[in-house]
């Protein structure tokens, strides 16, 4: 396995991600940020944060296996929510958790969250990218 994930000391332990990932493949991919379009370009969901990231998830999912990886072998995650507000973690929660189930994977890489003004269209509420590594 090219990723290692770990929670040092002196650090908190997050239940929904590790802090440092250590990678040692050779192969670097970046994956667009998805958002919860399905494969024929149409809105996942539209007004629900949960079903949105279940099919940016989802996506993301499609695009690694496209280039032979996994969930497993992501360093990175970066999410972009609009509007966000704290409250809505367990919208966000349950939408990764969704997508999980489907893919039989927990997303555990460092992660980063953001909330931002708008994407590219309003009926988009999130956006997930990803950076992993093959051997």
């Amino acid at each position: 396995m090219a990723v290692t994930l770990v929670n040092p000391s002196g650090l908190p332990e997050i239940p929904i991600y590790r802090q440092v990932s250590v990678a040692t493949g050779s192969k670097l991919i970046h994956v667009a940020g998805q958002v919860a379009w399905d494969e024929t370009g149409t809105t996942v969901g539209e007004g629900d944060l949960a079903a949105q990231v279940e099919q940016a998830y989802l996506n993301v999912g499609a695009a690694l296996a496209g280039v032979g990886a996994t969930f497993a072998d992501v360093v990175k995650l970066t999410v972009h929510v609009v509007d966000w507000q704290p409250e809505q973690m367990p919208q966000l929660l349950d939408g990764i958790a969704r997508a999980a189930a489907r893919l039989g994977f927990t997303p555990a890489a460092p992660a980063s969250l953001f909330g931002i003004v708008a994407l590219d269209v309003p009926e988009h509420l999130v956006e997930v990218e990803a950076v992993a590594v093959l051997d």
